[in-house]
């Protein structure tokens, strides 16, 4: 898959990167619904491309079930996401674009650029291991850093951690966000939870810089917090 030519056509990397970036976030099973959703078709439209993915041996789908790729799939996802997120991070680090940005940008580049391209961009940038908004960067070879995160939303008061990873797929979340200053290595700490799904009250900040305020639900469904090291060492 060096060139664009030789790659599965831009719709079919489409879906399996939608795919495998439904199960990578941990949202549940991946169905055609969801699916439809994230990529604004019809469910219709989504099970007759599953139907051409199963022929082509790149996902495990039956009739009402869960949507699955199979480990052809996920290596060409897995392909698709490393263009994507080097592309991301080349657009950030080397021509200034914000966080914000960079997302549609990387829809269009990643379907034409060659993976020697791709891999220039890596050895220009270190190598780095994840993008802008913390998704972790597929190696050459397919391989992806593991990493002990778990949702903000998810998190009971008193947690503390660092936010290591935002979803990108909202680009006026993003820019909420940056207006909160909150973003990727910054200190959070849970002080407390409304009731029926309310909004968290979170404390962020370096010890002496720290700051109280309010996060909605839908914000704190994006973030994703790992512990601090120190806490990591003591677990």
């Amino acid at each position: 898959m060096g060139n664009a030519s030789d790659r599965p056509s831009t719709s079919v990397e489409d879906y399996v990167k939608v795919i495998y970036d439904l199960q990578e976030r941990g949202s549940g099973p991946v169905t055609i619904s969801g699916m439809a959703e994230r990529l604004s078709v019809s469910n219709s439209s989504v099970s007759g491309m599953l139907r051409k993915l199963g022929e082509l041996g790149l996902v495990d789908h039956r009739r009402y079930g869960h949507v699955r790729l199979t480990d052809t799939g996920t290596k060409a996802a897995l392909a698709v996401l490393r263009r994507h997120r080097l592309l991301e991070t080349y657009l950030v680090e080397a021509l200034g674009y914000s966080w914000d940005e960079v997302h549609d940008e990387a829809e269009e580049l990643e379907h034409a650029v060659s993976d020697k391209f791709v891999d220039r961009i890596a050895e220009h940038l270190g190598d780095p291991l994840v993008d802008p908004h913390g998704d972790p960067i597929p190696t050459r070879d397919g391989r992806i850093v593991e990493r002990d995160t778990h949702l903000l939303s998810e998190a009971g008061a008193g947690t503390t951690g660092v936010i290591v990873r935002v979803n990108d797929t909202d680009p006026d979340l993003l820019r909420y966000l940056a207006d909160q200053r909150i973003g990727i290595g910054m200190r959070i700490e849970v002080v407390e939870r409304q009731p029926f799904g309310g909004s968290l009250l979170i404390r962020i900040g370096a010890p002496g810089e720290q700051r109280d305020q309010a996060l909605g639900l839908v914000a704190a469904e994006a973030l994703w917090i790992a512990p601090t090291p120190q806490e990591a060492t003591d677990g």
